[in-house]
């Protein structure tokens, strides 16, 4: 398995079709390398949490591209194909904490790299001629630490938490993270 392409695989894959009426709910994310999971692990652990806070399991941290939401099960092959764009491997440094309304606690890059909002772009571009609906707010980037979490104290020194991205995933969240299709980044021309 390759975490920076999806989340981990169930011991059995998800049904191909879920339960009459009830559509899949999707979205598109990164998720991070060995390297940098480890390094979101001890910078969380040295943060101070509040009684009632819930800090996200390390297996379900991952930086959200996309929320696609409900879709029928009859569109999800002709999304998945549509969600393949190009894009080459970049790199981000997480590390910054970040307190936000509803007792989120999060990371957030040092910057944003071109090659995230790129993809994020295009990704937008893919969901605009899939039909689908496309958030109007700017694009935020972080990785859900905890919720519950508006008391927490994050360490005294920021993080440098190096992340080669080099895929994505579509995701389904019904009862877990189960990765529908993972796409690689293009690969690089040698020479």
């Amino acid at each position: 398995m390759n975490p920076d392409a999806g989340p981990p695989t169930p011991r059995a894959p998800p049904p191909r079709q879920g339960p009459p009426g009830r559509p899949p709910r999707l979205f598109i994310a990164v998720w991070p390398t060995p390297t940098a999971l480890d390094g979101l692990r001890r910078w969380s652990a040295a943060w101070t949490w509040p009684p009632g806070s819930t800090r996200v399991p390390a297996s379900r941290l991952h930086l959200t591209l996309h929320y696609i939401g409900d879709l029928p099960w009859a569109r999800l092959p002709e999304v998945a194909d549509g969600l393949a764009v190009p894009f080459r491997r970049f790199e981000l440094t997480l590390g910054r904490a970040q307190r936000w309304p509803g007792g989120l606690a999060v990371a957030v890059p040092h910057g944003s790299p071109a090659g995230l909002t790129d993809l994020h772009a295009a990704l937008a571009a893919a969901l605009a001629r899939l039909g689908l609906p496309v958030a109007p707010r700017p694009f935020r980037p972080h990785v859900t630490l905890a919720r519950g979490a508006t008391a927490a104290v994050p360490p005294a020194c920021d993080a440098a938490i190096r992340w080669v991205v080099g895929g994505y995933s579509l995701v389904s969240s019904d009862r877990g993270y189960h990765p529908v299709r993972r796409y690689r980044c293009t690969p690089t021309p040698r020479g």
